[in-house]
Order: structure tokens, then C-alpha cells, then sequence
């Protein structure tokens, strides 16, 4: 298997909404997972808000591959900050799980990584939700150390977070 990451096209935005999908359900099970979804995760229509990215200059949004089949993707966005500094953000990264440990997901933080490095930003951000010991290593292994840690306060108990 040859696995790839490249800049998304339109001709990929339905697959990439579909990927975005099943990243949804992945976390929602997950502790944080509900709360991710309705305040960070982008809304539907999914693949008009991801389309909005691909003729951003402060946006990049690509595509990891296995022998030419999409896969995975992962989008990261540049923010300007008070000081006029910029931060790069890495919004979400999926990929399958059936294709995972591959490669592809290594790839895709490589780009997104190089591309905020080539906007000026003064560093990278990416989440994880709490208890996901999975996406953490992996940030880890890509050279990413906690900055911040974001505390919750559940005001309803019953309510899923």
C-alpha cells in the first residue's frame, strides 16, 4: 500500500463530509465528545463549510490516501493574534480506523504543520479530547506537547458532555 496526503479538491468534499461524519460519531461516545460537536466541530452542512476552506489563503484542508483512496483528512486554519503574531490550528484530523498506524495520519500533520510554518505562525495547536490516550501519543509522536489544559465544570449532571 502507498499511503499519500495531498490538498483537498471540491471532487473530494463528499467523501471528506462523510469522514467528517464518522469522526462526529467516533467522539461523541467519547468523554467531551457531545460538548466537541455542538461548540468546535464545523456544522452541517458539512461539505459547504469545508468547501468554504479550500479558497481560504489562511486555510488548507487535505486529504490522506491509501493507494489513491481517500482515507482521511485534516484541516488546519491560521489565527491572527492581539500581538499580530499568527498561531496555526489544526481543527480536526481522521482518518479510518481500518487504515490507521499506517502512515497517513503522520503525513497529514507533516502538511499542516509546513503549511501554518509557511503562513509565519509562531506555533501549531491541536486538541484531544480527555481520557483519548490514542490522539494524544499521536500528537506526542509528532512532536506536540501540552500548552493548555481546558477545565469543565458540568452544570446539568445528566446532561452527556
Amino acid at each position: 500500500m502507498v499511503e499519500g496526503a495531498r490538498v483537498a479538491t471540491r471532487d473530494d468534499l463528499a467523501r471528506v463530509a462523510d469522514l467528517a461524519r464518522d469522526l462526529r460519531a467516533e467522539l461523541r461516545a467519547q468523554r467531551g465528545g457531545t460538548l466537541w460537536e455542538v461548540r468546535d466541530a464545523r456544522p452541517e452542512p458539512l461539505a459547504d463549510a469545508l468547501a468554504a476552506m479550500l479558497d481560504r489563503p489562511d486555510a488548507r484542508l487535505l486529504v490522506g490516501t491509501l493507494d489513491d483512496h481517500v482515507v482521511g483528512y485534516g484541516y488546519a486554519e491560521v489565527e491572527k493574534l492581539r500581538d499580530n503574531t499568527r498561531l496555526g490550528v489544526i481543527g480536526e484530523i481522521y482518518v479510518e480506523p481500518e487504515a490507521r498506524a499506517v502512515g497517513v495520519g503522520e503525513m497529514l500533520v507533516e502538511q499542516m504543520v509546513a503549511f501554518c510554518d509557511a503562513a509565519g505562525c509562531r506555533g501549531v495547536d491541536a486538541s484531544a479530547l480527555p481520557g483519548d490516550r490514542q490522539a494524544k501519543n499521536f500528537f506526542e509522536r509528532a512532536g506536540f506537547t501540552a500548552r493548555l489544559l481546558v477545565m469543565h465544570h458540568r452544570s446539568d449532571p445528566g446532561a452527556a458532555q
